[in-house]
């Protein structure tokens, strides 16, 4: 087995690595792979020092799978190349997510969709992940006609920059060269990427076209308005779902309990409810604050929490 973890020095990145590492991922020779400013740096794995190698250089060394988390425009340029020597290219950008011709995964949802004629396979968005881990169970058991999500997004979806102006504004340093267009800190934006014209923002728009083709049903709308909060764990997720059919909170916490993934946690009278804090660094998805909409019995608000660079990115 050769892996490329392209993007390797980055924030996702170095997840990826720190992930195959804990899950003991079964690997003969790792290629880390970013681009010509970061040829020759090392990495650590699992003990062990490599160097960084340019994309070309990893295309020559032809792996069976690259890990992609470079950006869209590299992804668009250089997925292509792996794939066309044998590659099996997984992709974190938003480049493919929404290419009729590949595959949006997540594995414990429709994994099973993929077949040997996928050389190129999307991630979802981060938020969209943890959505859908608790969306896809119950929408299979009572269809889902409408959700409408708030979430509040760590700064860390942003990269390092997102995180250096957090603790620059925080111990008093003034940088020119921020990452957001107001202060972070003790602040929450409601912009995470940019506007389009419709007046919703690009993660927001992919929170429900993503949804509609995970769950390959272009009935279930989702509205969604994104938030960026200077947290550093994990992201979180207010929801509304409304059913074709009355369904009670016991109903949605049968479904949701032992799924493979998905940790419920909801006992709020012992103040007991997924946490940002208590996400980081887990691979599982926490949903709690399950209860009954007071204006319609087909409807049920939730909470959903989890680690975004971890199951949002590189676990993913």
């Amino acid at each position: 087995m050769k892996l490329a973890v392209v993007g390797c020095t980055g924030m996702v990145g170095t997840k990826m690595l720190e992930v195959l590492a804990e899950h003991q991922f079964d690997i003969d020779e790792l290629i880390p792979t970013a681009s010509e400013k970061s040829v020759g740096k090392e990495v650590e794995y699992r003990g062990k020092k490599f160097k960084v190698v340019s994309l070309a250089t990893a295309v020559e060394q032809k792996p069976d799978i690259a890990i992609f988390s470079a950006g869209g425009s590299v992804s668009l340029e250089w997925a292509p190349k792996f794939a066309e020597v044998g590659t099996r290219v997984v992709d974190n950008s938003s480049a493919w997510r929404m290419n009729p011709n590949h595959k949006l995964v997540i594995p414990e949802i429709n994994g099973e969709s993929l077949t040997k004629e996928d050389y190129i396979i999307a991630n979802p968005n981060c938020s969209t992940i943890q959505l859908l881990m608790v969306l896809s169970p119950l929408h299979s058991a009572y269809t889902i006609n409408k959700v409408v999500v708030s979430t509040y997004q760590s700064i860390t979806g942003s990269g390092v920059k997102a995180v250096t102006q957090l603790e620059d504004e925080e111990k008093g340093v003034d940088n020119p060269r921020r990452l957001y267009p107001h202060q972070i800190y003790k602040n929450a934006l409601p912009q995470c990427d940019d506007f389009t014209d419709n007046g919703y923002t690009k993660e927001e728009m992919k929170l429900h076209n993503e949804t509609k083709k995970i769950l390959n049903d272009n009935g279930v709308d989702v509205s969604a308005t994104a938030v960026r909060v200077p947290v550093l764990g994990g992201h979180s997720e207010s929801v509304y779902i409304e059913f074709l059919e009355q369904v009670t909170p016991d109903m949605v916490k049968e479904i949701l309990t032992d799924l493979s993934g998905l940790v419920v946690v909801d006992n709020p009278q012992k103040s007991e409810y997924p946490m940002p804090i208590a996400a980081h660094d887990k691979d599982d998805v926490f949903v709690g604050r399950i209860r009954q909409d007071l204006s319609n019995p087909k409807g049920v608000h939730l909470w959903i929490v989890a680690d975004n660079i971890r199951k949002g990115a590189a676990t993913n």
